[in-house]
């Protein structure tokens, strides 16, 4: 089984890949400023991923609830589930663009935004916990 890993933005689209083996890795992300080059390229990278499987960051309120973003991130994988017709999940994000930019020094931040690196690392984090809940670490016995 392969996976693809989205970070949805406006401006940029965060990729991650992984596999049976249960590690996420970064992609470039999809920097474009027109959204419909955007979407080309992503499927695009599902194609040449071979991907069987898609996960989306869902960006519920910290409070549980849905708000605007959470409903274009089910709008959206709706859509490349039907357009693709392969199976697309939902992964709660909350924090995972936080702890992305949090492990990029602070004076290279506004650098390292544009260039998408910090939404493909919060991809990463968002497919690794999809990862970890159908793949679960093995715990070594400290007997």
């Amino acid at each position: 089984m392969r996976y693809i890993g989205i970070d949805l933005g406006t401006r940029r689209i965060g990729l991650a890949f992984g596999d049976e083996l249960g590690v996420a890795t970064p992609l470039p992300a999809l920097t474009s400023a027109d959204a419909a080059e955007r979407r080309v390229a992503l499927l695009k990278v599902i194609g040449e991923r071979r991907a069987d499987e898609i996960v989306i960051g869902h960006p519920l309120n910290m409070d549980d609830s849905e708000g605007p973003k959470a409903k274009e991130a089910e709008g959206f994988a709706a859509q490349l589930s039907a357009e693709l017709g392969k199976p697309v999940h939902l992964v709660d994000e909350r924090l995972t663009s936080y702890e992305a930019e949090a492990s990029i020094a602070k004076h290279k931040r506004r650098d390292v935004r544009a260039s998408g690196i910090i939404d493909s690392r919060a991809a990463t984090l968002i497919l690794q916990d999809y990862l970890n809940q159908i793949f679960p670490p093995i715990e070594e016995d400290r007997a």
